[in-house]
């Protein structure tokens, strides 16, 4: 008999490690959005540093001055019978350097020309790809920048692009 009461004191129930894991996780976010929130200046951040971003505009540094953009004429494009939409709609600008804004405007009825004439050369299957707008894009802009020369178009800015 004695053995066997000797047996039930050793034997203690476990203790749960939920309280210990739970303790850890938010030792660990905590940790991580303390980390965060002076990183980014949020707490501890001494005042004249946040004074100066309150106050501070944002400067251009120039690049902007330098370009223009030059709008085409909507173009509209009428799908094959066969497909199941009747039009393609497109508009687009071109962003050039300012310097050769007025140049580009002088070749502007050619550029719609070859804009037209590849528009109207797609299979209705190339328009309907998931990616086919960034590839459209720059299949077009290397055509437009043959026809305006080297250096003077910089890209080509689709406003609308709508099938119906």
């Amino acid at each position: 008999m004695a053995d066997a009461t000797v047996q039930e004191a050793e034997e203690s129930p476990k203790s749960s490690k939920m309280p210990l894991i739970i303790g850890l996780v938010l030792a660990l976010v905590g940790g991580g959005g303390g980390f965060f929130a002076t990183s980014q200046g949020l707490i501890l951040a001494p005042e004249s540093e946040k004074k100066e971003e309150a106050s501070e505009k944002p400067a251009t540094d120039g690049k902007f001055d330098k370009i223009a953009f030059v709008p085409m004429d909507p173009l509209t494009i009428s799908m094959p019978l066969s497909s199941r939409y009747n039009h393609l709609r497109f508009r687009g600008e071109l962003e050039v350097a300012k310097d050769y804004a007025q140049e580009v405007e002088t070749v502007l009825p050619r550029i719609v020309d070859v804009l037209n004439s590849y528009l109207r050369a797609l299979e209705i299957s190339d328009i309907e790809q998931a990616a086919s707008l960034a590839r459209l894009r720059s299949q077009m802009l290397r055509r437009v920048q043959i026809v305006a020369g080297p250096g003077r178009i910089n890209d080509l800015l689709i406003m609308e692009f709508v099938l119906n």
